[in-house]
């Protein structure tokens, strides 16, 4: 939990001194005063919890040597410093030095309440970051890697846990970026095996011609151009996990040997007349519906059977908002490190975009939206602040056309299943997907 923020106010003039404690009392603010900056730094420490509002003008040290001592003691600490009329050449130079904001005497009580107020914002930011990692460290393994407390995630979770020990093969069904690799490596990592070889193949990536080498591997002189032996990405997995993404990708051909190598764990090399045992986990991944597929003869519903030996849902993003903010808060903090940028404050109108955006790249995509949030270069869409007035009839319109987008994604573009599920006719549907310029095509 964050402390109990308060602004530090270091003021030499007794009227000026209390004028201005008052003033941030009345807005609700807690305030402690100084007369000197020694007398502050007595006060200040390492996580001091508020922000330090400093006349430059101090007997003694000033307060651009108390701004300096300041953010030795604690770095991310926001001071706002206030200059007299005409100073401003010592306001750019307290800007240089760090300085949050600048005020200039003598200050409007509007004025000295919002610089207090954003910088508390800024401090309180600082603290729920902090208290965010420290909490993703005291958490297992898992808990780190699939961030999120609702009550999809919390199932999904204890699933994984429950499923590693046994080592079933596993089939993975989630929206593009909604972390099914993720998932694949949290069953490896929780599993016995997980000293055992992690073997990820993209089954969407690797050309047609190239497919059975990849996998089963080859003898020399198998082909032209094999000029030695060479291990297959499943024989190199024995003994730990293998994971098949986009494995709706897998040509029909592969289907078949891979089939075989589920039925009785042996894989045979290019060229080779000799089985080679595997024992390993087979972990599959779809963004498609596979029973589908498999109806439509599309992908061989014998191999669908033996992969789906246990099925794992990945919710998408939109289907669990609430686990937006920690998620997003996460990825900036990670964002800022690798980048070397200070942590931005995430103000309210940005949470609200991202809370009501329908997120189809799921959290790869929120992901990237923290990257460039850090480094400044942020979507259009999220870039414009959100009008203060947004009425309720607005929220509501926003709220019910996420409804018919998710509706219209889940049944694939077919209006009348999409209706059904909502509950409405499938007139009164066609009404608002067109007051809401959506079109069925769209998701199929």
């Amino acid at each position: 939990m964050s402390p109990e923020l308060q602004v530090l106010l270091v003021e030499d003039d007794p009227a000026v001194r209390f004028a201005n404690a008052q003033t941030l009392k009345l807005a609700g603010l807690r305030v402690e005063t100084c007369a000197s900056a020694e007398a502050a730094l007595e006060k200040l420490h390492p996580l001091f919890p508020g922000v330090l509002l400093v006349d430059v003008r101090l007997p003694g040290m000033d307060g651009l040597v108390l701004l300096e001592r300041a953010q030795r003691i604690e770095p991310a600490l926001p001071v706002i410093v206030i200059t007299g009329h005409g100073d401003v050449a010592m306001a750019v130079q307290a800007m240089r030095a760090g300085a949050y904001d600048f005020l200039e005497k003598p200050t409007p009580a509007e004025r000295l309440v919002g610089a207090a107020q954003g910088a508390l914002e800024r401090c309180k930011l600082t603290f729920e970051l902090a208290d965010l990692r420290s909490k993703l460290q005291q958490k297992d393994g898992i808990e780190r890697i699939l961030i999120g407390q609702s009550a999809g995630m919390a199932a999904l979770r204890r699933d994984i846990l429950q499923l590693a020990e046994a080592g079933p093969d596993v089939l993975i069904s989630g929206e593009t970026g909604a972390g099914k690799e993720l998932v694949a490596r949290c069953l490896h990592e929780a599993s016995p095996a997980r000293d055992k070889p992690f073997v990820a193949i993209n089954c969407g990536a690797i050309p047609e011609s190239m497919f059975e080498s990849e996998l089963f591997g080859h003898e020399r002189g198998a082909f032209t151009g094999a000029q030695m032996q060479r291990i297959g990405k499943i024989e190199y997995a024995s003994g730990g996990t293998l994971f098949l993404d986009e494995v709706e990708s897998l040509p029909i051909a592969m289907q078949v040997k891979l089939l075989r190598v589920l039925q009785f764990r042996q894989v045979e090399r290019l060229g080779s007349n000799k089985p080679v045992p595997v024992t390993l986990r087979v972990v599959a991944a779809t963004k498609t519906d596979l029973a589908a597929l498999s109806k439509e003869q599309a992908f061989r519903s014998d191999l669908y059977f033996r992969l789906n030996v246990v099925s794992l849902d990945i919710p998408p993003l939109r289907a669990r908002r609430d686990d937006i903010p920690v998620i997003f808060q996460h990825h900036v903090a990670q964002a800022a490190e690798r980048y070397g940028r200070d942590v931005p404050q995430v103000g309210e109108a940005l949470m609200r975009e991202l809370m009501s955006h329908d997120w189809p790249g799921n959290v790869r995509e929120l992901a990237n939206v923290a990257d460039r949030f850090v480094l400044g270069v942020l979507p259009a869409r999220f870039r414009e602040t959100a009008p203060q007035s947004r009425g309720l009839n607005e929220l509501v319109l926003e709220f019910e056309r996420g409804l018919i987008v998710e509706a219209l994604r889940r049944h694939v573009g077919n209006v009348a299943a999409a209706a059904e599920a909502l509950a409405i006719p499938k007139k009164t549907l066609y009404d608002k997907m067109k007051r809401f310029d959506l079109n069925s095509e769209d998701y199929r």
